[in-house]
């Protein structure tokens, strides 16, 4: 860990390295993991979006200096709401993996470049940077931000945990990202290299010989034993065992102090520079769109489909056509238009494949190819279909299931469960019914029930309808598809009863819709002005009333801004749901504290613990940040009951707040907060739509590699248990098939625990870059309590190539004059070789609005000649070329330009180029 600081208490506590300081500010103060990956990954992004900007020919300039007006100015002048979530939850996703390094992997001295382990730890870099670019080859962005997270953890130990800054140096180690070059200098495991610090506040404890001989050494960790290699330096602190034998003291710049302040601030500063540097390879790597991709800049929508192709759903088919082409050109050039699209076929006993684009018409083409053919018996393989969904849309996606038919794949449905709870994804299902298949339907109805409470746990809708009104129900597709939406109520009631339901409608919010589904009720909707109007008015004073199926929908014609009711009468079951379109809204998880070197807060994979206050970090979003917002009140709400429980909420700072509920609800819930938006002088109301409960069961997993294609690839697994003892059901499946085996059961008595593994192999011609989603379940006796872990795997072939392309500039030809750039041009040749490697994959102009052409030859080794052509209103160039696994070679060049002088045209010889690459290549390292 890099540096804590002298902030409160509580501040401190949450600032520590750990999972959850995904919730903490970038702009906070202190000096962390997260703040200083936070603050490389922001100037990155600024200048990626200025880069971008420039090549679409258009203005960059942020309004503010908050995150959302970053993201606002970075996707352009298109018309429509602009949400943070998604950023906020891809920035999160990297920096709760950063510090899980100080959870998970306290104890592993090259996950923190601890007792000289430079080689490991550089190897743990080299090898997460190639699966980061492997995995984003091949659309994986969540398993490239986690790697990504637990990279920079590593990378900026070595600035404080070894000796780099004492040896006087300037700069960063560029040896450590730079898998072409070695690290050099690297004290013997018998050279002393500390003196003695019987105080521990020695401002400098290294051995001249050391310092003179300018060899790395790193401080010794005892988490468990004082032992350590003779006169070797120890790490320091209270937690390290080993700092109180000779020699002791410590010599790592974790915390600022006054004996060490300087190499404290020293260190900070090569950190953060050596993340960017890590940050601009991966960006030479995969393109300026991509590495956006990555940091979560793109619009909030996504479309989804899960599409039963048997023989009686043709005319579902034709309507889930019409949808997407509706949404896809109806919505083209607005912040609305979906960022992704993705496309699940499934029949029996076939599913799949997952299709997933960015590009509207390959996703016009590829729905176009459905048919409707086979199928036979009545079940099908939708929960099959429906697992590929949901881990392979980005997390918080809506997701459309359409099916005429019952599940054959029931066996799924608590890993179903538990992929919703972990993606926080929505899921409705658009149920239609031949009348065959209906009259079959209904004489097994509790065969759909597994429908209903999957759309109920997850906020979304299961909606009966016949199939000659279906395009009715799928308005609900086209309210959905869009950017900025939030859920401000959501309830379920089994059995009904007369109930009001109070709402909050703010000014920032816009499109306000409601959904009730069920059979034999009334409702009356009543305005905060005291305007009502019922079921049976289809177009009064508040809304029009659309009924189909299961389902009515209230579109509210009015944005009246205050407390909303709608009071249900009714015995019959049925749930009701507020959504609309606004910035305003809020990122969650649950959370548990951690002890250590770095104590703090881990989010929970899986379900909290019985027993204990519930825990939630949670981070505020708005157009104009989080200072434009005040926190009023957050309570975890029963769905289908009256408990509202809330919570204490400690204030972070820029948004980021930890709440503790002590009297947590015993059955399922949600997260609901209110608060007031300054702008506006009004109050909001937003709701989580993922209901969660607590467990006595915990599973705990650690993934600590790729996996290599054709290889047996151990995890390791450990259930606990409060609750009752006896024998545990373990489950394990992944969404790609891969041969694995773990054991069937586990045999646990209350408050033990008890070990498995679970051995997955996957075929020797896997993709690199693949990812695995492995989901492990344990279910007690009985079947009363039970938990699950997901986790993200990767497949990476081994890389053997790490010599970077090579990029000579030829050839440059122009005369620019500034004060008239329109009415001229430059242009530079170059060549581009990648000699012996792999292969040149891409070459992209990283940097500059001009247009790029190549060509390329054979001749015993690939080189492309490129022409690069631009407007004297453009004087720089960056190309980056890229080889097939990820090396990045750089060409940048500037024009200069002068009122009345003319720049001569220029043509270099081989010597010159050579030359001029050599610097830039020295001036942009990988």
């Amino acid at each position: 860990m890099i540096m804590k600081s002298s902030v409160p208490v509580v501040a401190l506590i949450a600032l520590v390295v750990s999972r959850v300081q995904a919730f903490i500010s970038v702009a906070g103060s202190g000096n962390t993991h997260v703040t200083i990956t936070g603050h490389a990954v922001m100037a990155k992004i600024h200048e990626v979006c200025e880069a971008v900007a420039e090549s679409e020919g258009r203005d960059f300039k942020p309004t503010g200096p908050s995150a959302e007006e970053l993201l606002r100015a970075c996707l352009g002048t298109a018309t429509g709401e602009v949400s943070g979530a998604k950023f906020r939850t891809a920035l999160n996703q990297i920096y709760k993996q950063n510090g899980f390094v100080d959870q998970d992997f306290m104890s592993s001295a090259p996950h923190h470049f601890n007792n000289e382990a430079f080689i490991e730890g550089r190897n743990l870099i080299i090898q997460g940077t190639a699966a980061i670019k492997a995995n984003i080859r091949t659309d994986n962005f969540q398993s490239a931000r986690e790697t990504l997270g637990r990279v920079c953890h590593t990378l900026q130990d070595f600035y404080s945990h070894s000796n780099w800054v004492e040896l006087g140096n300037k700069s960063p180690y560029a040896n450590i990202i730079r898998p072409d070059l070695s690290i050099e200098k690297i004290a013997d495991i018998a050279m002393p290299t500390c003196s003695d610090c019987a105080s521990g506040t020695c401002p400098n404890q290294l051995l001249p010989a050391i310092l003179n001989g300018k060899y790395l050494t790193s401080g010794y960790m005892g988490l468990f034993s004082p032992e350590k290699p003779q006169g070797k330096c120890s790490h320091g602190g209270e937690t390290d065992l080993s700092s109180s034998k000779n020699p002791r003291g410590g010599i790592s710049k974790d915390e600022s102090h006054s004996y060490n302040a300087n190499l404290h601030n020293n260190a900070v500063n090569l950190a953060a520079e050596a993340t960017m540097e890590l940050l601009e390879d991966i960006r030479g790597a995969i393109g300026n769109n991509n590495y956006l991709r990555l940091m979560g800049i793109a619009r909030s929508a996504v479309l989804a489909f899960v599409i039963d192709t048997t023989g009686s759903m043709a005319d579902d088919i034709a309507e889930a056509k019409r949808v997407a082409f509706n949404i896809i050109d109806s919505k083209k050039g607005t912040q609305d238009e979906p960022s992704e699209y993705i496309l699940v076929p499934f029949n029996d006993p076939e599913f799949g494949p997952l299709i997933r684009t960015t590009n509207p018409d390959v996703m016009k083409s590829e729905i176009s190819k459905i048919r409707a053919d086979g199928g036979g018996d009545t079940p099908e393989m939708c929960l099959s279909g429906l697992q590929l969904a949901l881990t392979g849309a980005p997390s918080s996606s809506h997701i459309y299931v359409f099916t005429d038919a019952p599940a054959k794949d029931k066996h799924l449905e608590k890993t179903i469960s538990a992929l919703i709870r972990s993606t926080k994804s929505t899921v409705s299902f658009l149920l239609t019914a031949s009348s065959s298949r209906r009259r079959r339907a209904l004489s097994a109805s509790s065969q759909f029930q597994v429908y209903y409470d999957m759309a109920l746990a997850s906020g979304g809708q299961a909606i009966e309808v016949s199939k000659s009104s279906i395009s009715q129900a799928t308005d609900i597709i086209v309210d959905t598809s869009t950017s900025a939406l939030v859920t401000i109520l959501q309830c379920s009631r089994d059995p009904g009863r007369v109930e009001n339901f109070p709402f909050l409608l703010d000014g920032s919010v816009s499109n306000t819709t409601i959904y009730i589904t069920g059979t034999g009720f009334t409702f009356n909707l009543r305005s905060p002005t005291g305007v009502t109007q019922s079921n049976t008015v289809v177009n009064g004073p508040l809304g029009t009333i659309q009924k189909v199926g299961n389902l009515q929908r209230i579109q509210l014609n009015t944005t009246e801004m205050g407390l909303w009711h709608i009071d249900m009468t009714t015995t019959r079951p049925y749930t009701i749901k507020v959504m609309g379109q606004s910035a305003i809204t809020f990122i969650y998880d649950f959370v548990e504290e951690f002890k250590g070197p770095h104590p703090g807060f881990a989010a929970i994979d899986g379900r909290p613990s019985t027993g204990s206050p519930a825990k939630l970090l949670l981070t505020l979003t708005g157009e104009k940040g989080p200072e434009a917002l005040e926190l009023q009140e957050v309570a975890l709400m029963e769905v289908s009951g009256v408990k509202v429980s809330k919570g204490t909420i400690e204030k972070m700072g820029n948004g980021d707040y930890l709440v503790t509920v002590n009297d947590v609800p015993e059955g399922e819930f949600v997260v609901m907060l209110k608060g007031k938006d300054k702008t506006f002088t009004t109050l909001f109301q937003r709701q989580t739509t993922t209901q969660m409960s607590q467990s006595k069961v915990t599973i705990k997993a650690i993934a600590d590699s790729s996996m290599l294609p054709g290889q047996v690839f151990k995890l390791n697994f450990t259930v606990t248990t409060n609750g009752t003892g006896g024998t545990y059901t373990i489950r394990a499946r992944n969404d790609k098939n891969i041969p694995m085996t773990h054991p069937s059961t586990l045999n646990l008595v209350s408050g033990g625990s008890a070990q498995g593994t679970v051995s997955l192999t996957p075929s020797g011609n896997t993709v690199s870059g693949t990812d695995v989603t492995l989901t492990i379940e344990a279910e007690g006796p009985g079947g009363s309590d039970s938990n699950y872990a997901v986790l993200r795997l990767s497949v990476l072939s081994k890389v053997t190539d790490f010599t970077p392309p090579k990029c000579e500039i030829v050839d440059v030809q122009g005369i620019c004059y500034s004060s008239s750039c329109n009415s001229s041009n430059w242009e530079l040749s170059v060549n581009i070789t990648d000699g012996n490697g792999t292969g040149i994959e891409s070459i992209s102009i990283q940097q500059g609005s001009g247009n790029f052409t190549q060509k390329k030859v054979e001749d015993g080794v690939i080189v492309v000649m490129g022409l690069y052509e631009a407007s004297c209103c453009s004087t720089s160039v960056t190309l980056s070329a890229v080889d097939k696994v990820g090396n990045v070679g750089r060409c940048s060049y500037t024009m200069k330009s002068s009122a009345g002088s003319r720049l001569i045209s220029m043509s270099l010889p081989l010597w010159a180029s050579l030359l001029l690459y050599s610097f830039l290549h020295d001036a942009f390292p990988l």
